[in-house]
């Protein structure tokens, strides 16, 4: 898997971390979390994708035993002086093994569609080893962008970009414009994430992130409107149907280890 957002690191927290719509879509994920995972009982959760550490915050806070991962080195060093009391070290999930660490997981978490820098082959790779990495009766629970986001072709549709509205439809990689660096990304549908995962795991749950909250690059239109960005946030909470998961900017899916 390649390092490709070392150069981002400074930046991350600006441009989304502290934005109005990443904190609109985190609310959205925590929403869920801390209603349905994280309450009962201290947890040994291991983050992957972990950027600057927001998540691996929010679970510290609430007393679990969290391990954040990132493969950026950069992303890593941000996160690590935000919240020096917190575990974090540089990985990359392609590389993981059941061995990588010296006990198992009650919880696997990977945020916001860093998931989505694997290909079809890897992100099997990565489930089942994953699987061996929990606990009985273990949690895995993914945020990933896919391929039918309305805002997006909604996007460009307005922009008269024909071919860029359905761009996501692929399974080849397309490539995000990362400050100047080309990242190669894949997206998919809870279908196909579901199919990947049932040979070790039972599916749970799939909900909607970002189906009337709009993606993050539209913010620079959205960070003066404090009254629409409400409006938004309360209409996203009318769509929390599974069948919107895969219009929606990200979908949150959790598993279970059978």
């Amino acid at each position: 898997m390649s390092n490709d957002f070392d150069i981002h690191a400074q930046n991350y927290d600006t441009v989304f971390t502290h934005s109005s719509i990443g904190k609109a879509q985190r609310n959205q994920v925590y929403k869920y979390l801390d209603r349905h995972v994280t309450t009962t009982k201290s947890l040994q959760i291991l983050e992957l994708n972990c950027g600057t550490g927001e998540d691996a915050h929010h679970f510290h806070h609430q007393g679990h035993h969290i391990i954040a991962t990132d493969i950026s080195e950069q992303m890593i060093a941000v996160a690590q002086k935000k919240y020096p009391d917190i575990t974090f070290q540089t990985l990359d999930i392609t590389e993981m093994t059941p061995t990588t660490f010296d006990h198992k997981f009650d919880v696997i978490f990977s945020n916001f569609g860093g998931l989505n820098c694997l290909s079809d082959v890897q992100l099997q790779d990565f489930l089942k080893t994953s699987e061996t990495l929990l606990t009985e009766q273990g949690k895995l629970i993914l945020v990933i962008m896919p391929k039918h986001t309305l805002w997006e072709r909604f996007y460009f549709l307005l922009k008269f970009q024909f071919k860029n509205a359905f761009r996501r439809n692929t399974k080849k990689p397309l490539y995000a414009n990362v400050e100047g660096v080309q990242v190669p990304t894949w997206y998919y549908n809870p279908k196909e994430v579901t199919a990947f995962a049932k040979a070790y795991t039972k599916p749970k749950t799939t909900k909607p992130i970002g189906i009337a909250i709009p993606p993050s690059y539209l913010e620079p239109y959205f960070k003066n409107k404090p009254r629409f960005m409400k409006l938004l946030i309360t209409l996203e909470s009318w769509f929390q149907n599974p069948f919107w998961a895969k219009y929606a900017d990200h979908f949150l899916i959790s598993f279970e280890k059978k």
